[in-house]
């Protein structure tokens, strides 16, 4: 049962989640459900191919553009009326790719699009982690991983469904819609946690805004090794999944051929296998604790990474690389909710703050690796795609490795 510390009723509580789950899903979906259409996007704009992950990677660097802000902001006018905000610019934002008549103007609202990520990780998780306990928080952020990964996993094959019927302009349309719906939901259901005095008799206390103070706070925190090993380490193991992502489209349909509906299905055993590692997580929770589930993790992170490289190296068939990846994710599901709570708590700065910093490094990470490996050509030969996802992912190793080293693996459990 999900332990709160704000006084809000049951029915509040799940209006909170469900609202939280839906912004975050709709900010995946406005990526992912529109992938399949992308060669359509480019050819009905006049615009290279290239520009295929290039959207993509813009999305995901809009994240990264006011995070630094986004979460000192909240720490002062607090969490829910700068969630609200998030969302009204996000919705706004697909609505307008509905009316967009070239390439530039389309990347630029991927790039306000993108935005909403960063809303959702400077501003709804310091939420959960401040409106629940520990290991209730480790469970939803898991459980949010989970429903996140229902974009990638389904957006793609719905994106195939609905283009049947709506044009890629439409779909957007329909995001901008939900979003609408969403900002309801959250202006109904979610607390405010700033300046609130919770059941444990701690007070997250409003900080108030101001530049010097804000850089300055930014500066002490980039001092933080561990914070900083943390944030690099959640990026990079990422790296390869967010790769896979945005180049998909181009190794899957341009170059080996397939057609919208199987490159859908070929996602499936990937994202499928960050649910079970999510999963698995769940079930450890109350018997390791979060060093312990990490160094669990490393061994399918690893094994996953270390076969792609072999795949690579014997020459790269779809079906290996597939496996090799889906080995990957199960690691990376396991892991990746606990490493966010070790890099959040690393410094006892505002966790609004501490939260943009740390999406801003990993999603950074992310987003400029994904634009390296698209521009030494990961999108154009498989094999050269799995030699770049793997070194990439096994960089994070003495990051996590060090971390692990300062974190005894008998600590308490993360109940």
């Amino acid at each position: 049962m999900q332990r709160t510390l704000i006084q809000i009723g049951p029915r509040q509580v799940l209006g909170f989640c469900l609202a939280i789950s839906a912004f975050e899903l709709l900010t995946y979906m406005a990526s992912d459900l529109i992938m399949p259409a992308m060669l359509s996007v480019t050819t009905e704009l006049g615009a290279d191919v290239r520009h295929v992950p290039n959207a993509f990677n813009l999305y995901l660097l809009g994240g990264v553009c006011l995070q630094w802000l986004i979460g000192p902001l909240s720490d002062q006018w607090g969490r829910r009326r700068v969630l609200l905000v998030g969302c009204a610019v996000f919705a706004l934002a697909c609505t307008g790719a509905f009316a967009t008549q070239s390439i530039e103007a389309f990347n630029l609202l991927r790039l306000l699009q993108g935005m909403g990520l960063g809303f959702v990780v400077a501003v709804s998780y310091p939420a959960l982690q401040e409106v629940f306990c520990e290991a209730d928080a480790v469970r939803l952020m898991a459980l949010l991983g989970n429903i996140a990964l229902l974009s990638p996993l389904a957006g793609p094959l719905l994106g195939i469904v609905l283009l049947q019927w709506l044009t890629w302009r439409e779909l957007f349309l329909v995001l901008g819609l939900a979003a609408s719906m969403v900002w309801l939901g959250l202006f109904a259901c979610m607390p405010e946690t700033v300046g609130v005095t919770r059941r444990d008799g701690q007070r997250q206390a409003a900080v108030r805004f101001s530049w010097r103070q804000t850089f300055q706070r930014y500066r002490v925190l980039s001092g933080n090794g561990r914070f900083l090993a943390a944030s690099l380490a959640l990026g990079l193991m990422s790296l390869p999944l967010i790769a896979w992502i945005g180049l998909a489209p181009l190794l899957l349909i341009q170059s080996l051929g397939l057609t919208p509906l199987e490159y859908g299905l070929w996602q499936i055993p990937i994202f499928s296998a960050v649910i079970v590692g999510n999963l698995i997580l769940d079930h450890l929770l109350t018997t390791h604790s979060l060093a312990q589930l990490i160094r669990l993790a490393l061994w399918p992170f690893c094994l996953g990474l270390l076969a792609l490289i072999g795949c690579a190296l014997a020459g790269a068939s779809l079906s290996p690389v597939v496996a090799c990846l889906a080995l990957y994710a199960v690691g990376l599901g396991m892991s990746n909710a606990a490493l966010y709570r070790v890099a959040l708590f690393a410094s006892e700065d505002s966790k609004g703050l501490v939260s943009a910093f740390a999406g801003m490094i990993s999603i950074a990470v992310m987003s400029l690796g994904g634009l390296l490996i698209a521009f030494i050509g990961g999108g154009t030969r498989l094999e050269l795609f799995a030699l770049c996802a793997a070194f990439s992912g096994l960089m994070c190793l003495p990051l996590v490795l060090g971390l692990l080293q300062r974190t005894p693996a008998d600590s308490a459990s993360a109940q």
